[in-house]
């Protein structure tokens, strides 16, 4: 069984959800039972991988003893970098074993979901050092860790957010407001998933026959559009159980085919991981930069963090050099952005027009597209 795909499991999930909107009608907690199918899902979607169970359980184990060793050694300790800077790497150890060992001919903690629960960890680590997290309890981090419906591939919440919705109990009103609003978005998605990206996914088939050029475009517009539905409609979903269950996880995409240029896109596609990555990568990297005096100037040092941002992102989905490429693709033309709009007298007298921004927004779409194209591997 997989996560938002087959029957098994959406037979599974209409039960649980069921039993979710009686238990919220009458107004009951249901931070247990979130807890509770969580760990229920994870034992039917790992049941028949003995090896990706062992790697799970190892995961969450060492996950645990860090992040409460951490907890302990930061409050005996107060704010030491070096320990901070070998607890967050040790976090990322799991991760970076699964994506590097296949490379060897092995696979490591190559387990559904590894990348995600690896997001929530190191926020919890971070936020530990930043002295915003004082305490976290071994139920609120599991809860948070295993919480089925982002558990494979996001949207990727904060601790602190999710734990708030965790513990409250809303009144009956408030509960079937938000589950209205939650099974609109899983229907939404499922239409999305299994009606809209299938057919992108036809068109692709019909188009990755050739290497003409005009048959590339159309393959990188189809691939685009598939991976938006595809992807979109497994984070509607996501996140309209999440709203069943009490939990108003974070939507994942805003209309992201509208944005006037790069910066928009990446504000409107796959919002949660490029806000984890600008809140916890460039900015500190930014910071970090300032601190040291490695640029001349303001400038510099945001076309730097959007090269180091947008390059991790690449290498985090995959060590491939489609991935890589396309991490650095992202990163020089957010760089770019960066400087046309800070230094540019056309793109200050001119942004406003309407004119501008309908030619602002088709050549983010071509480069967007193109963006795609690097990133399915055709062109390597």
């Amino acid at each position: 069984m997989s996560y938002f795909e087959g029957m098994p499991f959406f037979f599974c999930l209409i039960i649980v959800l069921l039993i979710a909107v009686i238990a919220g009608y009458l107004e009951k907690s249901l931070r247990w039972y979130t807890l509770a199918v969580s760990i229920l899902f994870l034992a039917f979607v790992f049941g028949g991988k003995p090896e990706q169970t062992l790697y799970l359980v190892l995961f969450c184990g060492w996950s645990a003893l860090l992040v409460k060793g951490y907890e302990w050694l930061r409050r005996k300790n107060g704010r030491k970098q070096g320990i901070y800077h070998l607890f967050v790497m040790a976090s990322l150890l799991p991760l970076v074993l699964c994506k590097v060992t296949p490379l060897f001919h092995l696979n490591i903690f190559g387990f559904t979901g590894i990348s995600y629960l690896t997001f929530r960890v190191v926020q919890i680590m971070i936020e530990m050092y930043d002295g915003v997290i004082k305490e976290i309890r071994i139920t609120e981090f599991a809860a948070f860790l295993l919480f089925f419906p982002s558990v494979s591939s996001g949207p990727i919440d904060r601790s602190r957010r999710f734990l708030a919705d965790w513990d409250r109990v809303l009144p009956r009103n408030e509960y079937m407001e938000l589950c209205s609003r939650g099974i609109w978005k899983l229907l939404l998605g499922a239409v999305y998933k299994m009606v809209l990206a299938a057919v992108a996914y036809q068109w692709m088939g019909y188009l990755e026959g050739g290497n003409a050029w005009y048959l590339l475009i159309g393959y990188a517009y189809a691939y685009g559009l598939y991976l938006f539905f595809d992807f979109a409609g497994y984070s509607l979903m996501a996140v309209g159980s999440s709203y069943i269950l009490g939990i108003e996880t974070p939507d994942n995409f805003r209309a992201p085919f509208l944005a006037k240029d790069i910066r928009e896109f990446w504000d409107r596609w796959h919002i949660t991981l490029s806000h984890w990555f600008r809140d916890f990568i460039f900015t500190r990297f930014v910071m970090y930069s300032a601190k040291k005096k490695w640029f001349h100037s303001r400038l510099q040092r945001a076309c730097a963090g959007f090269f180091v941002n947008m390059g991790i992102m690449g290498v985090w989905h995959g060590i491939t050099p489609a991935y890589i490429l396309y991490g650095l693709y992202h990163g020089a033309l957010l760089a770019g952005t960066e400087v046309y709009q800070k230094k540019s007298g056309f793109y200050k007298k001119n942004k406003n027009k309407q004119w501008y921004q309908i030619l602002s927004w088709a050549v983010t779409m071509q480069l967007v597209m193109f963006g795609f194209l690097l990133f399915s591997g055709r062109l390597i």
